[in-house]
């Protein structure tokens, strides 16, 4: 199938042979070598295109259901869109079938002493697992609003309250020896324990695995051994006697990674006439460069029943890596196109005009006519 309709196909085929010599020399390129040769170049500008508009909005991206009307608003405004993702989210946890029509479930498994590896019934997709780090303050060995200065009891009753009458109290310690109280707690336990991470394996029967690490009581689960008693929750899709891959396919789960971001494919009709003239002059590139390949066979030498011809084929090679490399150049290097057009040059492009505008207008004269009011 051509990339480009007729006669656009014809015409724009037509001048690039043009440039290439045709007709005084012969251009060794077949109209279906061009079609794909334009594919790859089209390709190729939507891939820088595509990269710059991730990395530009990549803090409204990160995080986000992989939905298209959650993407397309990513795309299109600055702000992290809270109201709408939340309500997606609580949507999906309470199953109110906004966006989508499987229930994500609630269940639970419970801790047990230096047991890492917990089962999970088969037909479970887990969505989320709350297994998750602690606050330093609720895993302090002494409760700071409980406890004095010197973690012990005063006379009466906790040396950190005061009281006034027979209700009510307030703090006698200071916020701020809270704060460096659980920063020094923070590091001991960054120094002892590590955060709480999680591992999902398949298991024999259509079963699965949950890997809890730290473990429960375990040796390096310092502070924690009162967690052991607890219950881990996680969100999952019940896909018995249902289809799973509709279930995967419906639900895609976050964007964690650039990669993950789903994008369509961009054709010739959907680029406007300045992207339209770069991929010409990078598609007149990409085929100097096949034409030297197709004239270099034989190292360009082909001979003949009166004679020995040369073909130029080494010079068509340089000059289409040079023009690519400075197109390339023109679009997303340090003073490119796409570089000039990133948020963070676009708020300091701002700035100088604002400051250049205040100094401008402090070196104006006043106005002539004094009003008093």
């Amino acid at each position: 199938m051509a990339v480009i309709p007729e006669p656009q196909r014809s015409q724009l085929y037509t001048k690039v042979r043009h440039v290439l010599g045709a007709p005084l020399r012969s251009v060794e390129l077949e109209d279906e070598q061009l079609d794909t040769i334009l594919e790859f170049s089209i390709g190729d500008y939507s891939q820088y295109i595509h990269d710059w508009l991730i990395e530009s909005q990549w803090t409204s991206l990160y995080n986000l259901n992989m939905d298209t009307q959650s993407l397309a608003q990513a795309f299109i405004t600055r702000s992290f869109d809270y109201e709408q993702r939340y309500q997606y989210s609580y949507s999906k946890i309470v199953g109110l079938q906004n966006n989508g029509p499987w229930v994500l479930k609630k269940d639970y498994i419970t801790l047990e002493a230096n047991k890492q590896i917990y089962e999970i019934p088969a037909n479970r997709e887990v969505n989320e697992l709350l297994w998750y780090t602690p606050s330093n303050l609720s895993n302090a060995f002494f409760d700071p609003f409980s406890f004095g200065a010197l973690g012990g009891y005063g006379m009466g009753g906790p040396a950190g309250f005061a009281q006034m009458g027979y209700t009510g109290s307030y703090f006698m310690m200071p916020a701020f020896d809270m704060m460096l109280r659980m920063q020094e707690t923070n590091i001991q336990r960054r120094i002892i324990a590590g955060d709480k991470t999680y591992r999902i394996t398949a298991l024999p029967d259509g079963k699965k695995g949950i890997h809890l690490m730290q473990t429960p009581g375990g040796k390096f689960d310092f502070g924690n051994s009162s967690l052991m008693r607890g219950q881990v929750w996680y969100w999952y899709y019940d896909t018995e006697g249902k289809d799973r891959d509709a279930c995967l396919k419906a639900n895609p789960d976050i964007i964690k990674l650039p990669s993950d971001v789903p994008i369509d494919s961009m054709s010739w009709s959907d680029l406007n006439e300045p992207s339209k003239q770069w991929v010409r002059r990078y598609f007149i590139a990409s085929c100097k460069e096949t034409l030297s390949k197709v004239r270099g066979k034989y190292s360009g030498n082909l001979k003949t029943p009166d004679s020995e011809l040369t073909m130029d084929y080494q010079s068509l090679a340089t000059e289409g890596k040079d023009e690519k490399t400075k197109l390339i150049e023109e679009l997303i290097g340090a003073e490119g196109k796409l570089t000039r057009l990133k948020p963070e040059k676009v708020m300091e492009r701002d700035a100088l005009i604002a400051e250049n505008l205040n100094k401008q207008l402090k070196f104006r004269a006043f106005p002539r006519n004094l009003y008093v009011i």
